[in-house]
């Protein structure tokens, strides 16, 4: 009678223990470390499938119609492409063969071949603000902001699977849990939060933030801890990073981090999160352990820094510098400012690449 209730009370703890009770999106590929999601992401950690792609930076410059690419051992731009019209981010695709330019304003989705450094064919697509993909592959998640639509499509060809109208404005940057089943969304001119169902390609809750210094938030990008366990909004208005537990949608605590806080980047040792402070010209660095800002790195004589990533040893952080047409290096190891370098207008989403990592959740560069 004894083993038989023990073993009884040790199923019934199975079927309700977190890790048997939640079953990961169908085709995800496997969590490598159920403690650090970014576990594939550790210093030139190439998939076979970028290993033998030159490192090069991706700089879309918006209102120049161009993409600048920068060779990043001697920080000089080697060559430029014109693309059609108003170009947001330079997204890698899932399978990281490709990098997409966000043609926002010429209604195009425009490939570069990463291995060749050339451009291809671009793809009609309507108001392409921002790309993810889900974490099976199965969809490209086209942001259209000026549409108000998650627009679900074939990672390849792009043809619609299906349009999804969303109840808030300036929709545009997502982060997705551990297992794959939800991602969060941001709403830039509304202040909202959304929480999509993947597999089912639909909105199931909306959350507002709240108000700070009497100001509308105004959320810009999501990045989920290495634990899986919390998201963080950047808050342009608001100055700061907002924190929900993924268990508690729509409960928020706040940190004040820098002036028009805007894009969040997590380290190649998963142990710190980069945020980049657009309105004073600073990043900032938060340790995940205990919540706490580290330390901040200002550019001399001031700067926009807007979004980017990191280098494949880790060491540097490249960004946009959003309204002084250029580039910033920042030195990680360090923690100081290095360089700037000269691009196109108004140069937005970054992408340096290749990066660690098995596949891409999109935006300019989310690995897993």
């Amino acid at each position: 009678m004894k083993k038989f209730l023990l073993a009884a009370a040790t199923i019934f703890s199975l079927v309700l223990s977190p890790a048997s009770a939640v079953t990961p999106l169908a085709g995800m590929p496997p969590v490598l470390d159920q403690n650090d999601i970014y576990a594939a992401d550790r210093p030139n950690q190439f998939s076979d499938v970028v290993k033998d792609m030159p490192q090069m930076v991706y700089v879309p410059n918006h209102t120049s119609n161009t993409v600048s690419v920068i060779n990043p051992k001697t920080f000089k731009v080697v060559k430029t492409f014109k693309t059609p019209k108003g170009p947001q981010h330079v997204v890698p695709s899932w399978d990281l063969k490709t990098l997409w330019v966000n043609d926002n304003a010429g209604n195009y989705l425009t490939p570069i071949d990463p291995k060749t450094v050339t451009m291809g064919k671009s793809i009609y697509v309507h108001d392409p603000y921002n790309l993810y993909f889900t974490p099976n592959g199965k969809y490209a998640v086209v942001m259209a902001e000026a549409d108000q639509q998650i627009v679900f499509r074939d990672p390849h060809t792009m043809a619609i699977k299906k349009k999804v109208n969303v109840p808030c404005d300036g929709v545009n940057h997502a982060d997705w849990t551990k297992d794959g089943n939800f991602f969060l969304v941001s709403c830039e001119f509304s202040g909202t939060l959304l929480w999509v169902d993947t597999s089912k390609m639909s909105v199931v809750k909306k959350a507002q933030l709240p108000k700070t210094y009497n100001n509308m938030p105004m959320p810009q990008d999501v990045k989920i801890s290495p634990d899986g366990s919390t998201f963080y909004i950047a808050d342009m208005t608001s100055d700061g990073v907002w924190m929900m537990k993924t268990a508690t949608f729509g409960k928020f605590t706040f940190m004040k981090v820098g002036a028009a806080s805007h894009g969040l980047y997590v380290t190649r040792d998963s142990q710190f999160m980069v945020i980049t402070n657009r309105g004073e010209g600073s990043i900032s660095l938060l340790r995940f352990s205990d919540n706490k800002l580290v330390a901040k790195i200002k550019i001399p004589g001031g700067g926009s820094p807007d979004m980017g990533g990191l280098s494949a040893d880790g060491k540097q952080f490249w960004v946009s510098g959003r309204f002084h047409n250029e580039v910033y290096v920042f030195d990680l190891e360090h923690r100081k400012f290095l360089r700037r370098i000269k691009v196109g207008k108004e140069p937005h989403g970054l992408a340096f690449y290749p990066q660690p990592g098995r596949y891409s959740l999109g935006h300019t560069g989310v690995f897993r």
